[in-house]
């Protein structure tokens, strides 16, 4: 049986995919099959990724075209068939110990285990102290993520594929920011979700990505598509649970991302977020975050650029 299915989406990245590949290969723990997702690329990627599919038999390739990386992450899980899945993103790279420790952590059967992410920034890497935490359903779980992120990405957590095939989750196709439309449902429905304090995942800040592109189009369409995620995870977590800590999670990430555009664009998304109660469900159980939530409310632009500095 195998053990973890690792699904990575490449389109154009022959700078990077080498080591992000070279990763997988290295692993201390080498019961796993590597699903790639290739879209027609217009660099070498494709012949790199040919090599090893032809070198390594555990590794397989899908050609999509046009798919996004939402449609190429949910072709991948359809073709799994290990116990456990995670996703990589073709410009990072695993720490070599990754599976090794993920599956010495996996007694008692969790959804979902989370483990931590650094940063690598121009070759210098950032560390985030983030402290784990032992077996908690999905909503324990929740409040805990909330102290230290606006939005969890897909690939900080490993899956059960159990799981995520009997709820048949699927990340909103034709969308930007689609960890942001998925990952909260897939961790609210948890019954047993499990943090370590492993740093496992290397995430490459690298120029021309979409999240640091200069493409203002490209960041008006995220803010479109979360505010359209948005309204669909509201509906789903309240079938789950009525919890206003789940929904301030939701509005924070809404609030803050609309102060990240320009000023007159912010005006704009800010009148719908007050149209849709963003700024009504912000979490406050502190007076400092009571004060924090004022300032908020009364200018976020403001808050984000200058006070918060």
């Amino acid at each position: 049986m195998i053990k973890f299915s690792i699904i990575v989406p490449v389109y154009n990245v022959e700078n990077y995919l080498r080591k992000c590949l070279d990763s997988i290969v290295n692993q201390t723990c080498q019961n796993y099959e590597v699903i790639i997702i290739c879209d027609k690329c217009s660099d070498n990627s494709e012949v790199i990724v040919d090599k090893y599919v032809k070198k390594y038999k555990n590794f397989s390739k899908i050609f999509a075209e046009k798919t996004g990386l939402s449609k190429a992450r949910n072709l991948g899980i359809e073709a799994s068939k290990g116990e456990y899945i995670l996703f990589l993103d073709s410009d990072d790279f695993f720490e070599k110990t990754l599976l090794e420790t993920i599956n010495n952590e996996i007694k008692g059967n969790p959804d979902l285990i989370r483990f931590q992410i650094q940063d690598i920034v121009n070759d210098k890497i950032i560390k985030y102290e983030e402290i784990g935490f032992n077996t908690i359903d999905g909503i324990s779980a929740f409040n805990k993520i909330l102290k230290y992120h606006y939005i969890e990405n897909a690939w900080s957590y490993c899956y059960s594929a159990k799981y995520y095939k009997k709820n048949k989750f699927k990340f909103m196709e034709n969308c930007i920011a689609e960890d942001y439309g998925l990952i909260p449902l897939v961790i609210a429905k948890a019954k047993k979700v499990k943090s370590i304090s492993y740093i496992g995942y290397n995430y490459v800040k690298r120029k021309n990505s979409l999240m640091t592109t200069n493409d203002y189009s490209k960041k008006i369409k995220k803010m479109e598509d979360m505010i359209l995620q948005a309204n669909f995870l509201k509906k789903e977590l309240a079938n789950i649970n009525p919890n206003k800590d789940l929904i301030a999670f939701i509005n924070n990430s809404l609030i803050y991302y609309s102060t990240r555009l320009k000023y007159r664009d912010f005006k704009k998304y800010n009148k719908i977020l007050k149209i849709n109660n963003c700024y009504v469900h912000l979490k406050a159980k502190t007076i400092k975050s009571k004060i924090r939530n004022f300032l908020i409310k009364n200018n976020a632009y403001l808050f984000y650029n200058y006070l918060k500095r």
